[in-house]
């Protein structure tokens, strides 16, 4: 009885969570590829992608996938784990955290494009959680802070604690949201992984697991961001990446398969 009636919980769950997709949005895959780098996201500019694992960066010119430079950290160095990232101005920024240790600790780290260098950073140190996407939209910076249900024993705080959070160009905190408890459980005990601003103004954001993507509007009341959709897409969770120069492709991967994904979006109304 008790299986049973955990059973009916999780699918009410499932279907409070996408019942607002009604197929306005879609994703269309049209093209995967082979990159050693695509375990935690992945970044795209107006020539290349850039796949990214804990350590390391991958760079892929965009019409050919060919390999064109790395850039890999000491295994014992200040890096521990990068994930999601953006290009911005020449630049990628990627968030990075010490994922899996306790207390959570985490920073922007900045490369430039053309050489792969690492040319700067902005640390966090410990504050809202892992930092898990950073991104640039109206002008300012946002970035995820996931909390994990598996240490809730230790921190107190589960995954309902992970926050998007928006700055000023001073990394100076303006304003901080959280998730709906219908996409939490979606994501628990995990978090959330991913996050980029679409073309149409709505924040779009992965988990972990799931191949769906959760399209967010920031709310006129409150702290808890506005669910518009939830859509499929055909990766696992991990980072996104909207192209900016192609405003209906986006950029996601399939981490055990390390595939770079991408996919076209469609808005049928």
């Amino acid at each position: 009885m008790i299986r049973k009636t955990a059973f009916i919980i999780g699918l009410l769950i499932l279907s409070d969570a996408t019942k607002s997709w009604s197929g306005d949005r879609k994703f269309v895959e049209i093209k995967s590829f082979k990159a050693k780098e695509a375990k935690q996201g992945v970044a795209v500019d107006d020539n290349y992608f850039y796949a990214i694992s804990n350590r390391q960066i991958g760079k892929y010119d965009k019409k050919t996938f060919e390999f064109i430079a790395s850039w890999i950290g000491k295994e014992d160095g200040p890096i521990i784990h990068l994930n999601g990232g953006s290009v911005i101005d020449g630049k990628l920024y990627c968030a990075h955290s010490n994922y899996p240790k306790i207390p959570m600790v985490s920073s922007v780290e900045i490369w430039d494009v053309e050489t792969l260098e690492h040319i700067g950073n902005h640390s966090f140190g410990i504050h809202w959680g892992s930092c898990t996407w950073v991104d640039r939209h109206d002008g300012y910076w946002w970035a995820g802070f996931a909390q994990y249900e598996k240490w809730k024993y230790k921190t107190g705080k589960g995954s309902e604690w992970t926050t998007v959070v928006k700055f000023d160009d001073s990394w100076r905190s303006l304003g901080g949201w959280v998730f709906p408890d219908t996409v939490i459980q979606r994501m628990r005990p995990m978090s959330n992984s991913g996050g980029s601003w679409g073309p149409d103004g709505f924040l779009y954001c992965t988990g972990h697991d799931h191949p769906e993507v959760y399209v967010f509007q920031i709310p006129d009341q409150g702290s808890v961001l506005d669910l518009i959709e939830t859509v499929p897409l055909a990766v696992f969770g991990e980072s996104i990446s909207w192209d900016r120069f192609k405003k209906d492709i986006i950029y996601g991967i399939r981490k055990k398969k390390r595939e770079v994904v991408i996919s076209r979006f469609i808005k049928e109304k």
